[in-house]
């Protein structure tokens, strides 16, 4: 039998029962407590009575998508900091970056290796600690704060509702004014080295923040062939 090292639990949406029990089984060996769900609506279910760690989550599902399952979670303030890895076998980057864009965390695409997903998911959720441990100061600039330890937003005072990517991707670049910032560093910033991002995504979640923001999206510069900075 093996115990539970860190207590921290996981929920697999896989609707292939083969493959939600390979990753349980590998899961459960690393010392994670699993829980398995077959279906977009039955993991809604299970996040609504058990708060997981973290949600590997695959895109083609029976009913509910994957993505849908993504947006509900990522637009509930109770749930949205929830990490999600996607797993899912449409590697095209349309999917990638739509998932990305409601704020999963990570993705793999399958066939996947176990090893990889462990490696994935442990990354994921040592950003998240780190994340916590070092949330607690505000980021002013001009009209707008960044609270970090509770993932808001304010212009004017006013909440900026936005996705945990697009808030940390703001949060990369207001906390360095000034400073110009590539579009791997930006990525690197909010996913971690390594990650396997386009450049086209960090553009779509910068369009996407500006729009958000209103007139403190002009705060938001583009230092053409580098990448973006923040205004000081």
């Amino acid at each position: 039998m093996v115990s539970v090292m860190n207590n921290q639990n996981i929920l697999v949406v896989e609707d292939e029962e083969e493959i939600r029990e390979l990753v349980r089984y590998n899961l459960t060996k690393a010392g994670y407590a699993v829980t398995g769900a077959a279906s977009g609506e039955e993991a809604l279910r299970a996040i609504g009575s058990t708060l997981p760690d973290l949600v590997v989550l695959d895109l083609m599902l029976p009913g509910m998508d994957g993505l849908s399952v993504c947006k509900i979670v990522k637009s509930d303030p109770r749930t949205r900091d929830v990490p999600i890895v996607m797993l899912t076998a449409k590697g095209e980057e349309s999917d990638i970056v739509a998932g990305l864009e409601l704020g999963a965390d990570d993705y793999l695409t399958k066939p996947f290796s176990p090893r990889v997903l462990l490696a994935r998911m442990r990354a994921v959720l040592r950003r998240k600690a780190d994340g916590a441990e070092t949330a607690a100061a505000p980021v002013q600039i001009h009209n707008l704060v960044i609270h970090p330890g509770r993932h808001e937003v304010l212009v004017d005072g006013v909440p900026v509702e936005m996705t945990s990517t697009e808030f940390r991707v703001l949060h990369s670049l207001a906390r360095r004014p000034g400073w110009v910032l590539t579009r791997r560093q930006i990525s690197d910033a909010v996913h971690g080295e390594n990650y396997p991002v386009t450049e086209r995504s960090i553009d779509v979640q910068i369009v996407a923040l500006r729009k958000k923001l209103g007139t403190a999206g002009d705060y938001i510069e583009t230092v053409r062939g580098v990448g973006y900075r923040f205004k000081e």
